[in-house]
């Protein structure tokens, strides 16, 4: 059974979850996923006000296989796949952007990895600038 939690920036310091879902209509194991997609979405924000970089959005979609076919206490995740999606305001801001994420990235796949007993983490970055470029 696949498990998803998607969570979209609020454009201050806080996330929410997408298309007005609540935490409370949320299951053990998608709260776990919920939880990870938050922090690794601090971490990406972190990193980049340090950069004085405020993406225009940025959201993050954590998706996990579990080993039964409904959700029971003895679940366990097989695998993982995190996709980043983030709309940069300048194209010169992307490659910090996506510095962002990798660094978060390789700090929550590891996370990931305990919850799921060493399950495999898979990731996708799209990274897209709403600058209109003259030709």
């Amino acid at each position: 059974m696949r498990v998803n939690v998607t969570i979209e920036w609020c454009h201050d310091t806080t996330f929410r979850l997408a298309n007005d879902k609540k935490c409370e209509e949320l299951n053990p194991k998608e709260l776990l996923l919920y939880a990870t997609a938050e922090c690794a979405g601090i971490t990406v924000m972190s990193i980049l006000a340090k950069e004085r970089i405020k993406p225009k959005s940025l959201e993050i979609e954590l998706s996990g296989e579990l080993d039964t076919d409904t959700v029971m206490a003895k679940s366990i995740y097989n695998e993982f796949h995190i996709r980043y999606n983030a709309e940069c305001r300048h194209i010169e801001e992307q490659s910090k952007v996506s510095h962002a994420i990798r660094l978060a990235n390789e700090k929550y796949c590891g996370m990931l990895q305990m919850i799921g007993k060493i399950a495999p983490v898979s990731h996708e970055i799209s990274i897209v600038s709403s600058e209109t470029v003259e030709a």
